[in-house]
């Protein structure tokens, strides 16, 4: 069993090493599922929150998410909130069978807040972008994380309703070497990718007036 770890890890560094910027992932495809893992499920992403009631009411109001449970611990001084793409009526009012649903609901985003944030001044938490929040010399951080995102029938509609409501851009549909796609921020300042449910494509013009023919190039924007 170690000799066949063994060679399946030096399979996967040779695959790395072929190539400077491809790499052969076709084998995770196909590779059959660990029957130990048959029944895990992608639940959750957890991000900390500066202020709990402009959070949920961006996450609900304005991407239409649903909050599913939450628990408070005043013993540590925070509560976490877990919103989800669901269909409201399946959402039981019971805590305990809360818990039960929202475990077995993928995709879930715990919002995390923790007591007293909402009363400091400015931004609290790194966003991971090109963020220098938080950091001890005032440098911005390359950070890991990037973003979350969701999928819409139309991007370009569903970015026209969210100028409507005032919600921060970083890229509009057609900003930006990529086309068809746009960033939101959260209130916290967390991306949101916003893609569509099918094929990508294009109009003339986006919410912000950019043509299609306009908008600078791709933005790396860990750094």
């Amino acid at each position: 069993m170690q000799t066949a770890s063994r060679q399946q890890a030096g399979a996967r560094l040779s695959m790395v090493a072929s190539s400077a910027n491809h790499i052969d992932v076709s084998q995770f495809f196909s590779n059959p599922k660990p029957e130990a893992t048959k029944d895990y499920i992608m639940q959750q992403t957890m991000i900390r929150v500066k202020d709990p009631q402009r959070s949920l009411a961006f996450y609900c109001d304005v991407l239409g998410f649903n909050l599913v449970m939450f628990r408070e611990f005043p013993q540590w001084s925070f509560n976490v909130y877990f919103v989800a793409q669901c269909d409201s009526s399946l959402i039981p009012s019971d805590p305990d069978e809360q818990w039960n649903f929202c475990m077995r609901t993928p995709g879930c985003i715990e919002l995390t807040w923790n007591y007293g944030s909402e009363n400091e001044t400015g931004a609290v938490y790194n966003t991971g972008n090109s963020d220098a929040t938080g950091s001890q010399d005032g440098q911005k951080v390359r950070g890991g994380f990037g973003h979350l995102g969701i999928t819409v029938p139309d991007v370009y509609d569903a970015c026209e309703r969210f100028k409507e409501l005032g919600v921060e851009f970083t890229k509009t549909p057609n900003g930006g070497g990529m086309k068809g796609l746009a960033f939101i921020k959260d209130p916290d300042g967390y991306l949101i990718e916003v893609l569509p449910q099918g094929k990508m494509i294009t109009k003339p013009l986006d919410c912000a007036g950019v043509a299609v023919e306009g908008g600078v190039g791709y933005k790396d924007n860990s750094k």
